[in-house]
């Protein structure tokens, strides 16, 4: 449950929930004490090795090489629309890849690299500083709680993943619209998402995080540097119509958002995981990591091409459960941690590809919408 490299600072005024491991399970200590003996006798490192310096070479490099040769003008327009398309995509993998495992300080034992490479999340549009806060801090402790897991909560009114919420009837139809909803994610995160969560009175349902004051600077100034980069240069240099700049710029942030939206959702909104609600008294009667186990999910965990261009968010149990081991390791640890629940009884849910787990994903957007609205139609004519 790591913060990554930041100080803390007083992020939280209060923590409403605990986790009560009222069965005193031992699950998450052996399965630790068996990840730990695994790396010693192999002698390997939990951080990142000469194959994960290699997948961060290759998306930075293909990344700035597509950036550079759209802004050269020496291709047609359709040229440049396709690399705008490729340079949405490879955001979403350097997300994945790079800044994912840098911001929980998983990528390095050295801080400063750790910091170095997290600072690219700004030039793909994102505050380090605020994803830390919501994902490291937030959405890794409290996983699938309505409420409190914002990872959860997409577009509110329009999406329904919580069983307790009122189905309306815009989200008889979610399981039609969801996607396209998933696709303005990277566009709320550039223009919208960090300066709500910088500004709002809670995150989650915790009291307003105590930001230090360079936190309000760097959001503005990085974001500015964004805005001129991504818009502002491109609108100089480029030799097209402000129309066709903004049909590519709006559509490399679709596909970004599309690529971000659908890997988050098949780790966590898939059959057999749950959603779990604390008792009166906010506790949630079970250990932290057994909560993790039912409410986690891997898919295609034997695709290596899914390994490699998903950067171990295909393998969210062993992520969860181990954040500040590199993903490049989950492989290598993945049957640990199988076989541990097992023997503790604990699910391990997975689904053997990406088709299957989006499959399962659509079934979870039908329930929550229009099966639940039937179901709720029923209730209040049965009830009038």
């Amino acid at each position: 449950m790591g913060s990554g490299f930041y100080t803390p600072y007083k992020i939280f005024m209060s923590q409403p929930i605990k986790f009560i491991n009222t069965q005193k399970s031992n699950f998450f200590a052996t399965a630790r004490m068996r990840v730990d003996a695994h790396l010693k006798e192999k002698s390997v490192s939990k951080y990142a090795n000469r194959a994960m310096w290699g997948k961060t070479v290759f998306y930075l490099g293909v990344a700035l090489s597509l950036y550079l040769l759209i802004l050269s003008n020496l291709f047609g327009i359709w040229i440049m629309f396709g690399m705008a398309l490729l340079l949405g995509v490879f955001s979403a993998f350097i997300g994945f890849n790079v800044c994912h495992d840098a911001v929980h300080g998983s990528f390095s034992a050295n801080n400063k690299v750790n910091k170095a490479l997290s600072f690219v999340f700004n030039l793909i549009g994102a505050s380090p500083y605020i994803w830390n806060l919501t994902h490291n801090v937030v959405h890794h402790t409290y996983t699938n709680i309505t409420g409190h897991d914002e990872d959860i909560d997409v577009a509110k009114g329009l999406i329904r993943l919580d069983a307790e919420e009122k189905v309306n009837k815009i989200q008889r139809f979610q399981h039609l619209y969801a996607f396209a909803v998933y696709s303005l994610a990277s566009l709320s995160w550039v223009f919208r998402k960090d300066f709500v969560k910088i500004f709002q009175k809670k995150i989650g349902q915790h009291a307003r995080a105590n930001h230090p004051k360079r936190e309000y600077f760097n959001l503005f100034f990085y974001k500015a540097i964004y805005y001129f980069l991504f818009i502002g240069l491109p609108l100089i240099v480029l030799d097209i119509a402000w129309w066709q700049f903004l049909i590519g710029f709006l559509c490399m942030h679709l596909i970004e958002g599309l690529v971000m939206g659908m890997v988050f959702q098949l780790a966590h909104v898939v059959e057999g995981t749950d959603f779990p609600l604390p008792d009166d008294q906010g506790n949630i009667e079970e250990a932290w990591a057994n909560h993790q186990m039912r409410t986690t999910a891997n898919f295609a965990t034997k695709n290596k091409l899914a390994g490699f261009l998903l950067g171990g968010l295909n393998q969210q149990i062993e992520h969860h459960l181990f954040p500040k081991v590199c993903h490049i390791h989950y492989p290598a640890i993945s049957e640990i941690v199988k076989q541990t629940a097992h023997e503790f009884d604990l699910p391990y849910i997975e689904n053997p590809s990406f088709f299957k787990a989006l499959q399962s994903h659509y079934r979870i957007l039908k329930k929550f919408g229009p099966q639940a609205y039937q179901l709720q139609r029923v209730a209040v004519a049965q009830n009038s």
